[in-house]
C-alpha cells in the first residue's frame, strides 16, 4: 500500500510504503511515534547538518513531530518500507500486557550520548526482526490486516515484544521513553505550533503551565530553550525549501514564520554562515558538480 506520511489516530498501525522514483528532502509531520524497516533500498534523514544513512535490513525509530528525510530506489527497484505507529496510551496498554501476561520485565536502563537528544534512532536488525518483517509484508500483501484492528494489535506486541526482550539499546530506550502520555500532549501542542505567531507565555498557558514550569520541562524535553528551538526548527524548514523549491525568499520567510524577510536572511546567515540566495546557489552548484561525477562515472565504467 503507498501512503504518505501524516498517521493520523484512522489510519492503520501498519502501513507499507512505496516509492518508484528519488523525489529529493520531503518534510513529514508525524502525530505518532514510529518504528520502521528498510525492506528495499535506502532512506536519508536530515538531522540539522547532519544526513543519517538507513540501509536496507535496518531498523529505524521517528519520534513524533517534524522529520525530513529522503528515500532512494534500489537501481531499477522501488524503494521500500514498513512503518509500525503507536501513540503513547496504545504502547502503555501493550506494555501492561506483556508484563502482566508474559512476565516480561520491562526497565530502561540505557544511557547514551549517542541517542539522548535525537528524536531518531537507527538501529541495524537481528535475524529475528527482519524475519518478523518479511512476515508482515506478506500479510500487506495478503491484505490480512484490513479485516479489523486485531492482527494489528497482535503484531504490534510482538514487535515490541521482540525489541524490549533484545539487550540494552538506542531503540528499546527510545521507545520506553514514550511511556508519558502527558508528556506526549505536550510534544503534540510544541510540534503544532512551530509555524504559529504565538509567543512562549501563550504556549505555557496552552500547555496549562507557569512560564518557568514550561521553560523548565521545554528544555528537558527539547533540550534546548523554547525560542532558540522554534528558530533551529523554522530555519532547518526554510532550508528545505530553499533547496527543493524556487520560491522567493521573501515567501519562504513568511511561510517559515518569519514575517520581516531582512531578520530572516539576519538568523539565517547566523546559522547556516550564508544569506539564503547564497545557500540556495551554492546547493543547486554542488548537486551540478555532482551530477557531473556521477555521469563521468558512468561513461568511465560503460567503457571499460
Amino acid at each position: 500500500m503507498i501512503s504518505n506520511y501524516t498517521p493520523s489516530p484512522q489510519q492503520p498501525t501498519i502501513v507499507k510504503y512505496v516509492q518508484p522514483y528519488r523525489n529529493g528532502i520531503q518534510s513529514h509531520s508525524l502525530n505518532r511515534h514510529g518504528i520502521g524497516f528498510i525492506l528495499r533500498g535506502k532512506k536519508f534523514i536530515y538531522n540539522g547538518d547532519q544526513r543519517l544513512q538507513i540501509n536496507r535490513g535496518d531498523i529505524f525509530y521517528l519520534n513524533m513531530g517534524h522529520h525530513y528525510t529522503e528515500d532512494i530506489p534500489e537501481n531499477n527497484h522501488p524503494f521500500e518500507q514498513i512503518v509500525f505507529f503507536y501513540d503513547n496510551q496504545q504502547l502503555s496498554k501493550i506494555l501492561g500486557q506483556l508484563s502482566i501476561n508474559y512476565q516480561l520485565n520491562i526497565n530502561n536502563n540505557h544511557t547514551c550520548s549517542n541517542c539522548e537528544n535525537r528524536t531518531m534512532v537507527i538501529y541495524p536488525a537481528w535475524n529475528t526482526l527482519k524475519n518478523f518483517f518479511t512476515t508482515i509484508d506478506q500479510y500487506i500483501k495478503e491484505d490480512i490486516f484490513s479485516n479489523g484492528d486485531a492482527a494489528e494489535t497482535l503484531k504490534m506486541t510482538e514487535l515490541l515484544y521482540l525489541i524490549l526482550s533484545n539487550d540494552e539499546c538506542c531503540l528499546k530506550s527510545k521507545i520506553l521513553n514514550n511511556i508519558d502520555s502527558v508528556k506526549e500532549s505536550f510534544e503534540q501542542i510544541i510540534n503544532s505550533s512551530i509555524f504559529e505567531d504565538i509567543s512562549i507565555e501563550e504556549l505555557a498557558s496552552k500547555c496549562g503551565k507557569s512560564l518557568t514550569s514550561f521553560k523548565k520541562d521545554f528544555k528537558k524535553q527539547f533540550y534546548e530553550p523554547p525560542h532558540k528551538w522554534f528558530i533551529r526548527q523554522r530555519l532547518m524548514h526554510s532550508r528545505l525549501l530553499l533547496i527543493s523549491t524556487d520560491k522567493p525568499i521573501s515567501e519562504i520567510g513568511s511561510e517559515c514564520g518569519f514575517p520581516n524577510t531582512s531578520h530572516f536572511i539576519k538568523l539565517f546567515k547566523k546559522e547556516y554562515l550564508m544569506t539564503p540566495a547564497n545557500y540556495r546557489t551554492h546547493h543547486c552548484q554542488t548537486r551540478e558538480v555532482n551530477q557531473s561525477i556521477k555521469n563521468s562515472n558512468i561513461q568511465t565504467v560503460s567503457n571499460l
